[in-house]
This record gives C-alpha cells, structure tokens and sequence, in this order.
C-alpha cells in the first residue's frame, strides 16, 4: 500500500537488518493473523470446531471475562480507532507534502495543499456504505500499480550507479527503532482479519491465503525497499518520491495523491464505524443517544461529527507534518499491539489447554520481543518528532 513509501527510509536506518525485519515482521504478522482466527472458534459438545466469535473485540471481551466483561473490547476499540485516524491523518500528511514538493515554484504552502487536500476529502462525511467506498478502493489499486512501475523503472534505469557499499550491517541505534515502527505499520491488516475470514467461500483456506500473500508482499517490500535505497543511498528522503528528478516526481506524485485521497474513505469509514458502533448504538451501554433516525437516515448531528472527525485529521496533519516519525510512532504504539501483543496474549489465555510447548514459546517470544520494539520504537519515534518540533 501507500506506506511502501516509507520503507527505503527504513533501509537507510537499518541496513541488512532492516531487510531481515521485513521478512522478520511479515513471518510474525502472518503467524499472529492465523492464531487471532485461532480465537475465533472452540469445539462443541460433539468435538467440532466451530465459530463462536466475529471479532477483533469479541475475542478480547472473552478474555477478559467474566469480571470485566467490555473491557478487553473497549482497549481493542481504543487501539483500532487510533491507527485507523493515525492513517488518515497520514495520507493527508503525505498529499501536503507530495503536492508542495511537485510544485515548489507555486506560492503555496505544504499546509496549504494539506487544507485544499482536506476540502476533496469533504464528501467521504457522507459515505453510508462499504459499496462506494471498494469503488475508490480499484481506482487506488491501479493508481498503486503505475507509480510502483514508474518508480521502480527509473531505479533500474540507474542500476549502474546502484551503491551496493553503502547497505551494511550497521545500524543508527537512535533512528533504527523508528524503522522497526514504519515496517510493522505496513504489515498491519489483523484489525480486518476476523471479518475477512468469515466472509470467505471457503474459511479453511484462511492458512494458504495468509501464507501467499504474505509471501507476496514480503518479497515486493524488500525488493522495493532496497531497489530504492541502492539508488539514492544516503539522500534517501522519508517519502521515496521525492527523490526522483522533478519531471518524473511531478507526474508520479500526483498519482501518489489521487491514491492517497482514494485511499482515505475506507480507514475513514472504518473508524466512523467503530465509533458509532462503541458510542452511539451499543443499546444500552452507548455513551450517546443513537446518531441515526428511525428511518435509517444520519441525523444532522451525527453527519456534524463526521465532518468534525475529517477535520480534526487535518489540524493533525498540519501540526505534525512529519510522514516517516508519524508512521512509526503509530506501527510501535498501536500496530505492534494489534499485530503482535494481542494476539499472542489471547491465545495463550483462550487455548492455553490445547497449545503444544513450540505454540506457547512463540507466543511468548513473539509478546516480549513486540513489548520491546514497541516501547523502544514509541519512544524514539516521539523524541525524533519532539527535535523536528524544535
């Protein structure tokens, strides 16, 4: 996806190491998508597995039963709506800056372009449904697909010049846990795994699904990541197009931006749901009395707060322009809790009985060492924003 961008910064940091923990993180993140679907089912009185959950939040609620029975939902929820707004925040963040670097002969700021960027993403306030918002979703795939073309046609063009002698083993302790932050933020996909699964023609095909496409993306990152890198070396910049000469970025970049906009209304819409479903329509446990009308339709309050939400993402954007330590301040704090931390805990509490020794030292191995990378990735991704602040 969009974050792809981010990761020949993360070589530039990391070096060889920054290659292994992407396959590192695609190995972890495919492992703890398989065991998240573990927690979904249970055997019945017969010996049948069968499905007794549909998500991300029932399995924490389960969790945490029975003496705090929403609370497990409630953190997971908090987790979701954060990386979800963290990521539109991000691809208005990423349109400012990709507009103001195609165009830095016009007298516009980068906060500017964030602001007009801001008013096209207006309408998404009024998306009812997921119908309209997979039609933006093929536009941005094929948007996707000619800038990687694009991009990874010129750095081939330049493969002469490639400069093998600058990836090393070395790594920048200070800047490599921000790396590890970007590269765990574009794997993250187990929000949506629980709904994914239940909607496929054949559910025992989750393992195969998973092991391809993770495969799949392991490959295209790393390939991508260091194809990049080698071009540029050390003037790698945190988003990859801005190193490419000024005719090709103008044109790269603005599909860049038509994919970001596109890309916008699904983490949007998802977020909208999750705080409409937490807040507003969970019966008689919503904070707030419900934001539709008895004919389905969203009352003008409910609409306010939407528009509010697509603000509030702007005034993120404009005060924290900073795409790379954004990305990795979000991957360490909720992308590591929902990719690596969660799962492993739910399914040590939830299968604890039935799990062989190899399953129980994964788990644990895989909740100690996303404890770390977490909480070191947080910290130096806010000490990096704190020094860009001053």
């Amino acid at each position: 996806g969009m974050f792809v961008l981010g990761l020949p910064y993360a070589i530039l940091h990391g070096g060889y190491l920054g290659l292994f923990l992407i396959i590192f993180a695609a190995v972890v993140c495919c492992y703890t998508g398989k065991i998240l679907i573990a927690c979904l089912y249970e055997e019945n009185e017969d010996g049948e597995i069968v499905r007794v959950r549909d998500s991300y939040v029932d399995i924490a609620n389960a969790c945490c039963a029975p003496r705090f029975p929403t609370l497990g939902g409630r953190i997971v929820n908090v987790a979701q709506i954060i990386e979800l707004v963290m990521t539109c925040i991000l691809y208005v963040v990423v349109s400012g800056n990709l507009m103001y670097n195609s165009f830095p002969n016009l007298p516009v700021s980068q906060k500017s372009w964030s602001i007009i960027a801001t008013a096209v993403l207006l309408p998404c306030a009024f998306l009812k449904n997921l119908k309209a918002v997979s039609k933006f979703s093929l536009l941005c795939t094929l948007a996707h697909f000619v800038i990687n073309i694009l991009v990874i046609a010129y750095c081939l063009s330049r493969a002469r010049d490639w400069a093998w002698d600058k990836v090393k083993f070395y790594i920048d302790v200070k800047k490599f846990p921000i790396s590890i932050g970007i590269i765990v933020f574009s794997y993250t996909s187990q929000i949506f795994l629980p709904s994914l699964e239940g909607n496929m023609q054949n559910p025992k095909e989750f393992h195969c699904m998973m092991n391809w496409t993770h495969i799949a993306a392991c490959i295209l990152k790393g390939l991508f990541a260091l194809v990049a890198y080698l071009t540029w070396a050390d003037d790698t910049k945190e988003v990859i197009t801005d190193n490419l000469p000024s005719t090709i970025r103008a044109v790269v970049n603005i599909f860049l931006v038509a994919k970001a906009l596109l890309s916008y209304p699904l983490p949007f819409f998802a977020a909208v749901e999750v705080l409409e479903r937490s807040l507003f329509q969970d019966g008689n446990r919503a904070f707030f009395p419900n934001c539709y009308g008895g004919d389905g339709r969203l009352k003008s309050w409910g609409l306010t707060l939407r528009c509010a939400l697509v603000v509030f993402t702007l005034l993120m954007a404009i005060y924290v322009p900073h795409f790379a330590l954004l990305m990795g301040l979000t991957g360490s704090l909720t992308g590591a809790g929902l990719c690596f931390l969660l799962p492993s805990l739910f399914h040590l509490k939830l299968l604890w009985r039935k799990l062989l020794w190899h399953h129980v030292f994964f788990d644990v191995a895989i909740f100690v060492i996303g404890g770390i990378c977490s909480v070191s990735g947080f910290i130096h991704s806010l000490e990096g924003l704190i020094e860009a602040f001053r």
